[in-house]
């Protein structure tokens, strides 16, 4: 992962994977995962996605992984939360922002770790009962998914993902986002986790909108 690529995306306000409104697959598509309400969702590389205030909604705790400060900074203000900042007890390069999402009587906790990912124990994180992946995977060149899965495995104790992949010919354009088969998911997560394809839609890059590409959800459960 290069910090300094999505800094200075974030920098330059090049965010067009970041969505104003919360991802139609998840909210279909969740219920998959058959979770009650307080349980605890692992968002890795989550920017400030407003999904993040979906599942809140619905009774989760949330807990993020983003690499960019500022875009958890720019997540608590615009949903006008003060959040409070822990600095990590052995590394000074993470920090953690926490606050509430919800009315007085259904509120729920936000954890958002300022961290690169692969620098975090599950001891950070703490437990987790799901995973959702809608931007993590597939921000990552092919080298270091593999990495990528074996850490959230680490994180989550192999906690029920559901997970969303672009696929479309890498050869007409340069991800990020990439794309990711399905041979793919079943190489990076096939020996923990049976791999149950939910759906398959047409989509769009914003980047390449000639570019004929598909949107997979994965639902992977022990």
């Amino acid at each position: 992962m290069n910090p300094e690529f999505w800094q200075n995306r974030w920098q330059e306000k090049r965010i067009g994977f970041n969505q104003s409104e919360v991802n139609s697959l998840l909210i279909k598509y969740w219920s998959a995962l058959n979770f009650p309400a307080s349980s605890r969702v692992f968002v890795p590389l989550c920017g400030k996605s407003i999904d993040m205030v979906w599942l809140s909604a619905q009774g989760f705790d949330v807990v993020g992984v983003e690499l960019v400060e500022s875009a958890v900074q720019a997540f608590f203000a615009e949903q006008n939360i003060q959040p409070t900042i822990y600095q990590h007890a052995e590394n000074t390069e993470i920090k953690c922002y926490q606050g509430e999402l919800g009315d007085s009587e259904a509120k729920r906790t936000i954890t958002l770790w300022v961290a690169d990912i692969f620098a975090l124990t599950s001891t950070d994180i703490g437990s987790i009962d799901a995973v959702y992946d809608k931007a993590a995977l597939i921000a990552l060149p092919a080298d270091m998914r593999t990495q990528y899965s074996e850490q959230i495995c680490l994180l989550s104790g192999t906690a029920p993902q559901l997970v969303i992949t672009l696929h479309y010919d890498q050869s007409k354009k340069d991800g990020p986002p990439f794309s990711v088969s399905g041979e793919q998911v079943q190489q990076y997560y096939g020996n923990r986790y049976q791999i149950t394809e939910l759906a398959r839609e047409p989509a769009t890059i914003g980047s390449a909108p000639d570019l004929t590409v598909s949107e997979q959800v994965w639902l992977l459960s022990e």
